[in-house]
């Protein structure tokens, strides 16, 4: 993807452990976050009574609104400069890091972690496999 600062792109992922990914996609590296933190909801649908850990980016109003209504609670902290904060499960928070070990061990992969292709397309196939050696390496690892 091109963008003002040249070839870059995002990769949104929804992890329900250290190495299964429930949903992945791409967006241009200029774009905000929440719209696709927004697209990732609703590609999952509703999963009833699931906590949600998100980044801060994700934490405004129409974000958190739609995950309740999907069934899932949200579990993002509030912004230092809310006129309302509100509570959350700062234990279930913590957990949140678990995405981003997902990406630690996609970088051992240099096709994943170097970024050369051209298309989303081959980039994102490259990030799939990678996510599948992963796995492979996972399942073989408990048997």
């Amino acid at each position: 993807m091109i963008s003002r600062g040249g070839r870059n792109a995002k990769v949104h992922v929804v992890s329900d452990s250290e190495s299964t990914l429930v949903e992945i996609h791409l967006s241009p590296g200029n774009e905000r976050d929440a719209a696709h933190g927004r697209r990732s909801m609703a590609a999952l649908g509703a999963f009833m009574g699931a906590r949600l850990p998100m980044d801060r980016a994700h934490e405004g109003d129409s974000t958190r609104l739609l995950a309740e209504s999907f069934g899932l609670t949200p579990v993002v902290p509030p912004k230092r400069n809310r006129t309302a904060p509100w509570d959350y499960d700062r234990r279930a928070y913590k957990g949140r890091n678990m995405v981003e070990r997902v990406f630690n061990r996609m970088k051992h992969y240099r096709k994943a972690a170097t970024r050369y292709d051209r298309l989303d397309a081959t980039f994102l196939a490259n990030l799939q496999l990678a996510l599948i050696a992963i796995q492979l390496k996972n399942t073989s690892k408990t048997k």
